[in-house]
């Protein structure tokens, strides 16, 4: 493909400016570059993501930045579109020169991007939940989001607990709301759940009402479960209390953050129960978690420079950033092989999202102790363990 020869001829003109800054003294810059969903339809995720990167890298570059070089944060804004999303990863390796990219806010952006990292051989760190992302393992991709399939199970774990062993499903047609829709269907049986109703929604539907009302109706449903991003949950969750279903409601991941309660309304949310990060929920955190200290500190951070609530979104950055500038300082040069290399040997990261330990065979590095089961109570996230 001629794309991979422009962009191997790209670097190689950078490496040879690079050993002639190097030999005039002139200090030369570390490039990483991102593309997020800034606008559209999934903002409300890419958003918090994009300020918390700028964010991020000024304050490192305040404190004299990644083995004495500033770092060069190349943004883009994909609005969600994945063909967008490929054209700035494209751009990013060929004119921008970058040694690693972070975004695709979406699974179908980060789909989208996944080919050029590849093929040029830059690490690429997805800001998007489902498992294919890092399943196959790829050898340039890794991602911080806990994965659907672990979703579901933190889910369904909690549902064993509390004695509900039938479900009706409502899921998006969006790829999120399709790949967990197939990850719990997969497993919800290892955990003795009947799924009783299994309902879709579109990503512009404004009103779920024939599809609750569905599930409402199958015989013995205990609870529903809700697996989307973007409006459709908030939706559902009004229809919901419209229809005054009284049913245990969850929802997914997906709308982890406090944009979701005020999109819901405060009453209609009350015991909402999703799995979360421990950052919607930091100050609820035990003194000796070793994830208080990271979580309180960027949420203070982010809330002073941001004016509003911090996300779980804009911490999938936070890690993805921190992730890349440890493994270029532990590579000890900024250069996309070794900082591939690197990150594939993280051991023991704490983010905000969870403690990364990754392998050849894991470009996750979390396992479910990441997660915490929150609920909604009163507009606010509780602990519920």
């Amino acid at each position: 493909m001629s794309h991979n020869k422009t962009g191997k001829t790209g670097r190689k003109w950078a490496g040879l400016l690079a050993a002639l800054c190097f030999a005039t003294g002139v200090q030369a810059e570390i490039r990483i570059g991102s593309t997020v969903s800034a606008t559209g339809f999934a903002s409300y995720l890419g958003e918090p993501e994009a300020q918390t990167l700028k964010m991020l890298v000024d304050d490192i570059n305040a404190k004299g930045g990644v083995l004495g070089k500033q770092l060069k944060l190349i943004a883009y804004d994909d609005a969600g579109d994945a063909n967008k999303a490929r054209t700035f990863a494209t751009r990013l390796v060929e004119d921008d020169e970058v040694v690693a990219i972070i975004g695709g806010t979406t699974t179908g952006a980060t789909m989208a991007i996944i080919p050029t990292a590849q093929e040029e051989g830059i690490p690429f760190v997805s800001l998007a939940g489902a498992i294919e992302v890092i399943k196959p393992v790829r050898s340039h991709t890794f991602k911080t989001p806990h994965t659907d399939r672990m979703a579901c199970a933190k889910i369904f774990e909690d549902m064993k607990k509390r004695n509900l062993l039938t479900v009706g499903l409502i899921s998006g047609s969006d790829s999120f709301g399709a790949s967990m829709r197939k990850q719990c269907l997969d497993i919800v049986g290892d955990y003795g759940i009947t799924v009783v109703g299994d309902e879709v929604f579109g990503p512009t539907d404004a009103d779920m009402t024939p599809q609750l009302t569905n599930l409402r109706n199958k015989e013995g449903v205990q609870a529903i479960l809700s697996l989307g991003l973007g409006s459709g949950p908030a939706i559902i969750t009004r229809n919901y209390a419209q229809l005054a279903i009284d049913l245990p409601l969850y929802q997914s991941h997906g709308v982890a953050s406090d944009a979701f309660i005020k999109l819901a309304g405060k009453k209609e949310a009350e015991g909402v129960r999703l799995p979360g990060t421990p950052l919607l929920v930091a100050e609820l955190l035990a003194e000796d978690d070793p994830q208080r200290e990271v979580a309180l500190r960027y949420k203070q951070q982010y809330e002073s420079m941001a004016g509003k609530p911090v996300s779980t979104f804009g911490g999938y950055a936070h890690d993805a950033l921190y992730l890349v500038v440890d493994a270029i300082e532990r590579a000890g040069k900024a250069e996309p092989a070794a900082i591939r290399d690197a990150l594939e040997n993280t051991k023991g990261l704490v983010g905000t999202t969870g403690t990364y330990t990754m392998s050849a065979a894991d470009h996750l590095g979390l396992d479910l102790s990441a997660f915490r089961m929150l609920e909604i109570q009163d507009g606010k996230w509780k602990l519920i363990e």
